[in-house]
């Protein structure tokens, strides 16, 4: 991996982030000034600036550092800017006009799934995801892809920190059968969920991942079952990953388009 820029302040505090988000345990302060060859006094200090605005925190009950909550709303916010260019928001129309249903664009933050961008058909009848709005991860098709995509051993951490809260007759409260659900998304590659949020309404969703694989955010659907059964649901996987495909190419490219209404 190429070392980082660290010849100034800025270049040194965007190192340290991007070497703690990098990775998939907490880091201590001696770990990231090896890492980016830092004088362990500097690090000590940039990580206390980091700490003090919230970029950073301490993992709970350790000295080791994780990326702190403003970070976490901010790459969101930064996420949901980048998808509401025009481009890429005529690539969320083309598919919701493809699909005759809403499509949505969600990212997670602070453990719920965060709608930055959707498109609606002219005659919505099923759940809607707004921007702004929030959902669970447990009972959201983009919830459970990000679920598959952690470490085994986060992944199960997180299933059995979350409160599992029933919100029909199908949500899955069973920590246990949680994660084997989570396990078949991670093996499919999307996810489905069965009136597991609002009764009447099904849905499912596929991953946008960046060129080095990572995921960025994830595009859904939400249909009332009277229209589309839970089975039926299949079809929609391929238009949403082409969608998905063109979004990934997009997305760290070169951002020389208006912002979109989003209207």
């Amino acid at each position: 991996m190429q070392q980082p820029n660290t010849d100034g302040p800025l270049d040194r505090a965007f190192a340290v982030i991007g070497y703690v988000a990098s990775q998939t345990r907490a880091a201590s302060v001696a770990e990231i000034a090896a890492a980016l060859s830092l004088p362990l006094p500097t690090a000590h200090r940039l990580i206390g600036n980091l700490e003090q605005r919230g970029l950073l925190q301490k993992a709970v009950g350790t000295k080791r550092y994780v990326v702190g909550n403003q970070l976490v709303t901010l790459s969101a916010r930064v996420i949901g800017a980048a998808f509401r260019t025009a481009r890429r928001h005529a690539v969320l129309r083309a598919v919701a006009a493809e699909i005759g249903e809403q499509c949505e664009i969600g990212v997670v933050r602070d453990n719920v799934v965060a709608y930055v961008d959707s498109v609606r058909v002219s005659q919505p009848q099923g759940l809607q995801f707004n921007p702004g709005e929030a959902a669970p991860l447990h009972c959201t098709s983009s919830g459970k892809i990000y679920m598959s995509r952690l470490p085994e051993r986060a992944r199960e951490k997180l299933c059995r920190a979350l409160t599992l809260t029933r919100y029909t007759e199908t949500t899955i409260v069973d920590v246990d059968r949680l994660m084997e659900v989570i396990e078949e998304t991670r093996k499919r590659g999307w996810a489905k969920t069965n009136e597991e949020y609002v009764r009447g309404v099904v849905g499912c969703a596929v991953p946008i991942l960046s060129p080095d694989r990572e995921l960025i955010a994830c595009l859904g659907v939400s249909v009332p079952v009277a229209r589309v059964s839970f089975t039926e649901l299949d079809r929609f996987i391929a238009p949403l990953q082409k969608a998905a495909a063109l979004l990934s190419e997009t997305i760290l490219g070169d951002n020389d388009d208006d912002v979109s209404d989003a209207s």
